[in-house]
């Protein structure tokens, strides 16, 4: 099948207890059974070997068509660490600074005033003590939101303005001043709040690169890494290979969602947020890429040192997520904080499981997930279609299910 990946090692060429790593598919198998995912598929990647891919269930319940090795995917967030690493390959170039102010790329951001109180009908409003800068974006400590959060008036005036979910049908650069005109949360760098930042991001380096953001994917990053199955759009020719969208339902059953078919047209304004269509084998290449350290058979995209600087917390004090945070959000997690662009394990013991002080991750909102293990040698995917489910609940037991299973 066109797109697929296989594995390449016995486990225990690698340190991995084939035995212990079936138990992942026997939890997860269950997960399908009593409906409340429609399929799934693990990958479990050691010292950059494939030692564990396994698939169950349907890409499409339906008509039964099952979840294969190259079945395409709605990345949702998991886009976020692909813009992250492409804004920091302009960073290594000298193009952008840390701390330069958003506004030196997006004028609008010159004008970014700090709710302070009243009604969304009549929002109180002060001028930033400090510009939203580049690092903000990144960190998701720039004082924006999305609008499906409904925590208070801010979100409440994100949806007026016809920012509820994702990017209305302009571009990017009419998305981006839409965004400034609207007060911010906190003043920048004050707490932690995940939000359209990244988009904003993605506009960022639209501007610097002097090309739309899907182009410079495609060309600086998708192309080098042969990340030939991931874009913004699936063709017609590729259509018969995209799991159909499901979202949690009563029961735990799962239904289908509306708005699947949104990856089917083109778009103005790509999502660098949650935009991207990938498969296993593609999105294993890139975070195979992650934890050699920005380089990948011969092609380098990042240095070390950048590598291992966006997946340090740079949260302020070392806080984690949950401390710092301003909106309650199921992915904030004790003991983990916050990098450039990926949360990252700050101390294991906090976390209230096993895991790698370093280890970086993040997911998406159709319940994708994926992280990389430095201290293993570690990557790992788990790829299936269901919104409103919870990439927490996975990830909390994928994660124990492949420790267990490392033995040397």
């Amino acid at each position: 099948m066109v797109g697929e990946v296989k594995v390449t090692c016995d486990p225990a060429e690698v340190g991995l207890d084939g035995e212990r790593l079936r138990r992942i598919d026997a939890h997860f198998s269950a997960y399908v059974d009593d409906g409340r995912l429609p399929g799934w598929l693990v990958l479990v990647s050691r010292r950059g070997e494939i030692a564990h891919l396994s698939t169950y269930g349907a890409r499409d319940v339906a008509s039964g068509a099952p979840v294969e090795t190259g079945t395409l995917f709605r990345m949702y967030s998991m886009t976020k660490p692909v813009t992250s690493v492409a804004a920091m390959m302009l960073y290594e170039e000298g193009l952008i600074t840390l701390k330069d102010p958003v506004a030196d790329y997006i004028p609008a951001f010159g004008d970014v005033r700090v709710y302070e109180s009243g009604p969304a009908s009549a929002p109180v409003t002060r001028p930033v003590e400090e510009p939203v800068r580049i690092w903000h974006l990144l960190t998701h400590t720039a004082g924006l939101m999305y609008g499906w959060q409904r925590f208070g008036v801010v979100d409440e005036l994100y949806r007026a303005a016809g920012l509820t979910q994702g990017i209305p049908d302009d571009d990017l650069a009419g998305f981006a001043d839409r965004v400034a005109g609207l007060p911010l949360l906190f003043e920048p760098g004050t707490a932690w709040n995940y939000s359209v930042a990244t988009d904003i991001l993605g506009r960022v380096i639209e501007v610097v690169a002097g090309m739309p953001l899907d182009r410079f994917l495609a060309e600086c990053v998708f192309g080098p890494l042969g990340m030939s199955d991931t874009g913004f759009t699936v063709e017609q020719g590729r259509a018969d290979r995209l799991a159909t969208l499901y979202t949690a339902g009563l029961g735990r059953r799962a239904v289908r969602a509306a708005g699947g078919d949104a990856v089917l047209r083109p778009t103005r304004a790509p999502s660098g947020g949650a935009g991207l269509v990938s498969t296993a084998g593609d999105y294993h290449r890139f975070a195979q890429m992650l934890l050699r350290g920005g380089e990948l058979d011969g092609v380098r995209l990042l240095g070390p040192r950048t590598l291992a600087y966006m997946t340090r917390n740079h949260l302020p004090g070392g806080a984690d997520m949950q401390e710092y945070g301003r909106v309650p959000f199921g992915e904030a997690v004790d003991g983990e904080g916050f990098g450039l662009g990926f949360a990252v394990v700050q101390d294991a013991a906090k976390v209230k499981g096993i895991a790698s002080e370093g280890e970086f991750h993040w997911g998406g909102a159709a319940s994708t997930l994926f992280w990389v293990d430095p201290a293993e040698e570690i990557t790992v995917l788990f790829l299936t279609q269901v919104t409103g489910f919870g990439v927490r609940t996975i990830r909390t037991r994928l994660r124990q299910l492949v420790q267990q299973a490392i033995v040397s």
